[in-house]
């Protein structure tokens, strides 16, 4: 054989770099309501089309349109809208304190808010989720006290996890909400695993779980969907592509190629594309999944198509690898803005309501962080003992735990 072409190896590369203008023109963005609904016992292989589709009810007037409206109340809205303001909040604040050297470490969600709040609607209370780190708004949702939250941040007297977790690596297991992660993709597996036991007890409590678009790539996803599959596991598997990993687009981790959805269809797994800042598709979709695992037809594979308006974290610069202001173009808006809109073309909102919410949560999230404080801080103490390190391992202490304890004097 001969052949005069020589290989060559794809590197995926961003369309636009820093200094580039944002460019979101190669987005299909299909119009609200166009996308049918199907029955929640419908067999996976006939939802093919759905994992390169997009799933939308807000139009871009604020009204709510099409078979996945799920026709919530005023009040439910209000709540939602109320959730995802609060955690807005929240992530200022923390930033806040994070750049005044009271915790080391912080994760906003800025953008992604409907993600967490709209599926902690659509969620049972008692249904146990697996999140990564940027889900607060669970726990905010599920009325959990901020005051708890900003002492696990602050790694404080009062940090129930005795500063043994990173700061955001939240753990209820009153709230449902299992304790995160830092080795990415392991949630997947115990969501799954979780939602086996549950099924193998006769519970009705289901499973979600949630993941970054670049984790994808981990090896853990492709276990995790595989049980899942096998056993028809009742779980909700989230990928939250908000457009980029730690520093690396979406393309380096296979969005290039394909959708995230669309991976779900090699396991037999329903497959659904969702516009992840419209929190009643997010509700919708949300509850489609859930209803069908709670039916015993086993696990839904959800991509909420979203974007991370600000950095990975604090030890993060976005402006090394994207174009300045991007966050700004995305196509699909503010989820807290189209909400709101929603809430007033209802006639159910008001632009001077919504100012008088801003202030409330801001002095509600004021108020918590000056109670979190009270309890100390990172760089200001106080903190755990260092003898804590010694509990919590086994029910008794062993020998060799006494002994080291006993040799540190504490």
């Amino acid at each position: 054989m001969t052949s005069t072409a020589r290989l060559s190896l794809h590197i995926p590369e961003p369309k636009v770099r820093p200094g580039d203008q944002p460019d979101f023109s190669d987005l299909k963005i299909p119009k609200a309501g166009s996308v049918q609904r199907p029955d929640i016992a419908v067999r996976a292989k006939e939802l093919d089309a759905y994992a390169d589709a997009l799933i939308r009810v807000l139009d871009d007037n604020g009204q709510a349109v099409g078979a996945w409206n799920p026709k919530l109340d005023p009040n439910t809205l209000r709540r939602g809208l109320r959730a995802m303001m609060r955690t807005r909040a929240y992530d200022e604040r923390m930033f806040r304190m994070q750049r005044q050297g009271k915790t080391s470490f912080y994760m906003k969600c800025t953008g992604e808010e409907a993600v967490a709040v709209a599926q902690a609607l659509a969620l049972e209370d008692t249904d146990m989720c697996f999140p990564t780190y940027r889900q607060q708004g669970l726990l905010i949702t599920r009325n959990w006290p901020m005051v708890d939250m900003m002492c696990q941040v602050l790694s404080n007297s009062r940090d129930r996890l005795k500063g043994r977790q990173m700061p955001v690596f939240y753990s209820s297991k009153q709230a449902g909400f299992f304790s995160i992660s830092g080795n990415l993709g392991t949630q997947y597996c115990q969501a799954v695993g979780w939602a086996m036991a549950s099924a193998l007890k006769g519970d009705r409590r289901i499973a979600a779980s949630w993941i970054g678009d670049g984790a994808t790539a981990e090896g853990d996803f492709h276990h995790a969907l595989t049980f899942a599959s096998v056993y028809r596991a009742p779980v909700v598997l989230n990928i939250v592509n908000n457009q980029w990993a730690i520093s690396t687009f979406q393309g380096v981790a296979g969005g290039e190629q394909a959708t995230f959805a669309s991976r779900a269809l090699g396991y037999g797994l329903p497959g659904l594309r969702v516009d992840g800042n419209d929190l009643l598709a997010v509700y919708a979709v949300t509850k489609w999944a859930a209803d069908r695992a709670r039916a015993n037809c086993g696990a839904t594979v959800i991509e909420l198509f979203t974007y991370r308006a600000s950095a990975h974290s604090t030890s993060d610069d976005p402006s090394k690898y994207r174009p300045a202001k991007e966050e700004e173009r995305w196509p699909l808006g503010d989820p807290i803005e189209r909400l709101k809109q929603h809430l007033i073309v209802l006639e159910e909102w008001s632009a001077d309501r919504h100012s008088a919410l801003e202030k409330e949560v801001v002095e509600d999230v004021t108020a918590a962080a000056r109670e979190a404080e009270s309890y100390g801080t990172l760089g200001n103490g106080p903190t755990h003992s260092a003898s804590t390190m010694f509990e919590d391992i086994f029910k008794e202490p062993t020998w060799n735990l006494r002994e080291q304890r006993q040799q540190l004097g504490v």
